[in-house]
């Protein structure tokens, strides 16, 4: 037997049985708890486990997402959200913010490549190795901090590695194109062309299909053959004559003889299927906006409270008119009212102004309340849920250390996880693919020699083998990550190296023939070594004794 509910449009039937039945005649304020009871237990067990997926409730009643894979989810929207992204970044302060500041975390003046080649592997003695090295980041620089490394002809590497991931973070994705100029003076003739993301796209803006997705070719597991890339961005504001002369060249994602890489598609890929990548702003950007829009009407209202702006009353269709026997025109800098109209004249302000008002007028000042006491806390309540997205704290989006020490670099701690992920992406993605381009070409026209690099990938490998380094973190209390960094090479859980590499960026290595060159010419112009005179971190200093004095009384 069972009893028929009313839930919401639908009946629900709980089982009554005879223990029901009977309950109810003896007790009836237990049965019906009994009653209320199941019927929660049998509405669980309609929808599942998790409330979360409950389509009865009121609050997610009408929420249904769109299901579908990534592209499904990403492509339809994407074209929006990369102008929206981009207007941010232009004209909102915590927009750009957020983006100048990764790039200048992540990439900064650059990341530089240290040669790590696999010695034992290659049979290379330690002094063979260091050689090699240096001689071939000797040559890697010449080419890297030149501007034949660009198409263009206008950065040198390093400032293209900022330009790279600045576009990623903008758009979702970029592309780079590894080809060469042959007009170069320098031996390796590798330079890279740069395409923003809007431009690679299909073929006269053709629909996807089974293959063909947002300009990308794929074979049938979905590796990328080739890319369709017009000659300038469609959605240009031109006209329809100009569309129409727009081609679109194919480019094989890597070469059909050679097999050498063409073209770089940088983006992070967050779901299995994904094609292209989304702005870095894209789950941000209506709040974003929205802040953009109070701060600017608060910003308003702030003005016109400064400006004390005066409302002046009046009957009937009478024009407001400064006495011009008082002068009080060209005091007052009032406007002349419209011949043959009555319309709204300006009456501004000046220092000792005098304005004549008719009879029955009146003056009502506009009080808008401004500043808003309330401003800065709503602004860093947002702003603290927009660096929790962005994986940037508050204090260092907003660059605000007002809190103590251990708060601040805990903030800069956290921060600098998320520029490490996104600096090792980008030496993945972006920096060893070039290098290693260069390095082909280097090696094939006998620029550097490696025995065995076409023979063997394992060979080419241990050849090509590098680390990539950019500027430190910083400190917010120099002495302190000294002694850290001393204690921590003192326990041998760190080097010189990587302390050194963490500090600022720099090989200790190079440090290290800076110092022995330094005190070379101290000692030859008859000048003492400053560093001789530095007490070890934490020692006590030379003036003040360590043991007690003789004869003291303990």
């Amino acid at each position: 037997m069972s009893i028929p509910i009313k839930v919401g449009r639908g009946t629900l039937n709980v089982p009554w049985n005879i223990l029901d039945r009977a309950i109810q005649t003896v007790a009836p304020v237990w049965a019906a708890q009994r009653l209320q009871a199941r019927v929660g237990h049998t509405l669980l067990a309609g929808m599942g486990g998790y409330k979360g997926a409950s389509r009865s409730t009121r609050t997610l009643a009408d929420w249904n997402p769109m299901g579908g894979d990534a592209d499904a989810q990403i492509l339809g929207d994407l074209s929006m959200l990369r102008e929206r992204s981009r207007d941010l970044e232009r004209n909102e302060p915590i927009a750009g913010g957020a983006i100048n500041t990764a790039v200048s975390n992540v990439v900064g003046t650059g990341l530089s490549m240290q040669s790590r080649v696999d010695a034992d592997a290659l049979g290379l003695s330690a002094d063979e190795a260091d050689a090699w090295q240096s001689d071939t980041m000797r040559k890697y620089e010449l080419w890297a901090c030149s501007v034949w490394a660009d198409i263009t002809l206008k950065q040198p590497l390093y400032q293209q590695q900022g330009l790279a991931f600045r576009s990623v973070c903008a758009a979702g994705d970029h592309a780079v194109l590894l080809t060469r100029n042959k007009a170069s003076p320098l031996p390796v003739k590798l330079a890279l062309q740069h395409i923003e993301a809007d431009r690679l796209c299909n073929k006269d803006r053709a629909p996807d299909r089974d293959g063909l997705v947002a300009g990308v070719q794929m074979d049938a597991s979905g590796a990328p053959t080739a890319y369709h890339f017009a000659s300038a961005n469609p959605d240009r504001r031109a006209g329809v004559a100009a569309l129409k002369q727009l081609t679109w060249t194919l480019v094989d994602a890597w070469g059909k003889a050679s097999g050498r890489r063409n073209v770089l598609h940088l983006f992070e890929r967050t779901r299995a299927g994904q094609t292209r990548g989304v702005p870095m702003l894209a789950p941000v950007i209506e709040p974003l906006k929205q802040l953009g829009r109070y701060t600017d009407a608060e910003l308003t209202a702030a003005v016109v409270s400064g400006l004390f702006t005066v409302f002046i009353t009046t009957e009937g269709n009478t024009t407001l008119m400064p006495s011009a026997a008082s002068g009080a025109a060209g005091q007052a800098g009032a406007t002349a009212p419209d011949a043959g109209a009555n319309k709204w004249q300006n009456i501004k302000l000046g220092p000792g102004a005098v304005v004549e008002m008719g009879k029955g007028d009146s003056v009502e000042s506009a009080n808008p309340g401004r500043p808003n006491s309330n401003f800065d806390p709503f602004v860093t309540a947002i702003v603290r849920q927009v660096g929790l997205l962005l994986q940037i704290p508050y204090e260092v989006l907003v660059k605000h250390y007002t809190a103590s020490y251990s708060a601040a670099r805990a903030a800069l701690l956290d921060a600098w996880r998320f520029f490490r992920v996104r600096r090792d992406w980008l030496a993945t993605e972006f920096c060893q693919p070039v290098y290693e381009a260069w390095l082909d070409e280097a090696v094939a026209i006998g620029h550097v020699s490696a025995p065995g690099y076409f023979s063997d990938p394992m060979v080419r490998r241990a050849w090509a083998g590098c680390e990539w380094t950019g500027d430190g973190p910083g400190a917010i209390d120099p002495l302190k990550e000294v002694q850290s960094a001393e204690k921590r090479v003192a326990m041998c859980i760190s080097t010189l190296a990587q302390e050194s590499i963490a500090h600022d960026g720099v090989s200790w290595s190079v440090k290290l023939r800076q110092r022995q060159r330094e005190r070379e010419q101290l000692e030859a112009a008859g000048l003492p070594d400053p560093s001789a005179s530095v007490p070890p971190a934490g020692a006590a200093p030379a003036d003040e004794p360590t043991d007690p004095p003789p004869g003291r009384d303990e």
